[in-house]
């Protein structure tokens, strides 16, 4: 492949993982998210420090347990250096979180994920993932799900593989 050709297909498949990851994270699809990690990698979150694969089986019950989340990515910038690439990418990150009044609460974090990703065998993929937040809201729930014009919004997100983008991906499409 030509060098600016294989650049800009680098960057594809660096961006391609995560927008994976973030589906991952807001299916709450274990599997594809382990998909986005070597299975050395390391996660650095906050909440968890440690093997990257270990963290999908740490976050996915978590997340599960609220109503929704949305996790969503910009300002991404890679590095590339050979097979190695240093990544940063803003995120914002909404969950709809149960309380234990029967309430909900919103909690919104603004951050980055500073990612090394490798490239092995021609493939792409998270060597070490830190969080860094910059920002965080938390407030009650102002949400309206079931009267008004949200009663007719009918097709609705899900945590799980009954959500309606997987009738269009398939089950477990790869990263």
């Amino acid at each position: 492949m030509d060098a600016d050709v294989q650049i800009v297909w680098d960057h594809v498949q660096i961006n391609k993982i995560l927008a994976t990851y973030c589906r991952a994270i807001d299916r709450c699809d274990k599997e594809l998210l382990r998909s986005v990690y070597w299975p050395d990698a390391r996660e650095d979150h906050g909440i968890f420090n440690g093997n990257a694969w270990e963290f999908a089986e740490f976050i996915i019950p978590l997340l599960s347990g609220m109503k929704s989340t949305m996790h969503q990515i910009s300002n991404v910038l890679i590095d590339l250096h050979g097979n190695h690439a240093a990544v940063e990418t803003y995120v914002v990150a909404y969950h709809s979180v149960p309380q234990a009044d029967g309430s909900m609460a919103d909690l919104i974090v603004g951050g980055r994920y500073v990612d090394e990703f490798e490239r092995r065998g021609g493939v792409w993929r998270i060597s070490h993932r830190t969080f860094v937040m910059d920002w965080n809201q938390n407030q009650p729930s102002t949400a309206i799900w079931d009267s008004g014009l949200f009663e007719q919004l009918k097709v609705r997100g899900s945590h799980d593989h009954g959500d309606p983008s997987y009738q269009l991906f398939g089950k477990r499409p790869a990263p």
